[in-house]
């Protein structure tokens, strides 16, 4: 059950409903009652990003359409910024990217995801294969409109010996889902999912990934950190499978969200599947409020209590952008939550 099934045929009963385990907390079948039209042939517009200058290629995916390949070949080094726009509203369409990084090869993909239309439907399908000993860092910026119904659903497959890190960094929409599906083959291969979801409004964020060890001697590291407000909803879902036989296995997850208002809602399930001996697997969660001790100390320095909510919220993220191995887009990452918190720290 897929949206972009649900958008290929008009098949409103291919949507994932509450019935669906992994999606009860993101139903699309009780909010689409009907499918909006396709969407238009788009136009792009200029992309004011600090590392535009930086990068050695960009694509631009417009209501769907635009190029849907990447290679790097074995060796290579490349910087890329890949954007997908909704650019109509209350219309829907789908798009791919097929990435492939060859042996050796070492790539910075910045995803960005642009709602300048209201009210579209969009589903994005990325894929992506790293060669042996490649090198690959995703890191995502969500802007999806207020309401939007957006779903990005990324598999990825590691050779042995690769490293793949991603951060997604989102700020919702009415339904969103960022998923992503690693196949970690063991092999000294290493990955990292983090992710950042602040939060405000009726917003909506569903942050899901499993990662499957098939192998020996494989790491996951895993930090989300999430921020909700009003009557804004965090969804976050993390599956780590040990297949039998990935024996030393290290995998370590958590997830820590902050709620500050009594009508917004986290909901969060972290898991681990266990089905070999000799691993080293643990996962944390926590969800709770700003400390009243520090807001209250910062009202008496003379802080308003809005930037001094803002502030300690930064702060709560700041180890996730703090992970990013990219200098440039680590600094972009930190503004960009600076700007969503309405705090110049």
């Amino acid at each position: 059950m897929t949206l972009s099934t649900a958008l290929k045929t008009g098949d409103l009963s291919a949507l994932p409903s509450r019935r669906d385990e992994d999606w009860r907390w993101t139903d699309l079948r009780g909010l689409l009652k009907v499918l909006p039209p396709a969407s238009p042939q788009g136009r792009a517009w200029f992309w004011d990003n600090p590392l535009s200058d930086a990068l050695d290629m960009t694509g631009g995916v417009v209501n769907g359409r635009g190029p849907t390949d990447l290679a790097v070949d074995a060796g290579e080094e490349r910087f890329v910024g890949w954007r997908f726009m909704s650019a109509t509203d209350a219309t829907a369409h789908g798009a791919e990217l097929w990435v492939d990084v060859g042996e050796g090869a070492k790539l910075t993909l910045i995803e960005s995801y642009e709602g300048r239309g209201k009210g579209y439907v969009s589903d994005v399908a990325v894929n992506i294969r790293l060669g042996k000993d490649a090198i690959v860092e995703r890191i995502i910026f969500a802007d999806d409109d207020a309401d939007a119904i957006s779903v990005v659903t990324a598999e990825v497959t590691l050779a042995p010996g690769a490293k793949f890190a991603q951060t997604v960094l989102t700020s919702g929409a009415r339904r969103q889902r960022i998923e992503t599906r690693v196949r970690h083959p063991g092999a000294h291969a290493e990955v990292r999912l983090d992710g950042a979801y602040l939060l405000d409004a009726q917003r909506h964020a569903d942050l899901t990934s499993v990662v499957t060890h098939g192998g020996l001697d494989g790491v996951t590291s895993q930090l989300t950190k999430g921020m909700v407000t009003d009557q804004a909803r965090g969804v976050f879902q993390g599956r780590i499978v040990v297949e039998k036989g990935a024996d030393q296995t290290d995998a370590r997850m958590g997830h820590h969200a902050l709620i500050l208002s009594d009508k917004a809602e986290i909901d969060a399930k972290p898991e681990l599947l266990i089905f070999a001996d000799d691993v080293s697997c643990a996962h944390g969660n926590t969800i709770g409020a700003l400390n009243d001790e520090v807001l209250f100390y910062a009202k008496q320095r003379g802080i308003p209590e809005a930037d001094a909510k803002a502030m300690l919220t930064v702060a709560f993220v700041a180890e996730v952008v703090e992970r990013i191995e990219h200098e440039g887009a680590r600094s972009v990452a930190a503004a960009w939550v600076a700007r969503k918190l309405g705090s110049d720290a």
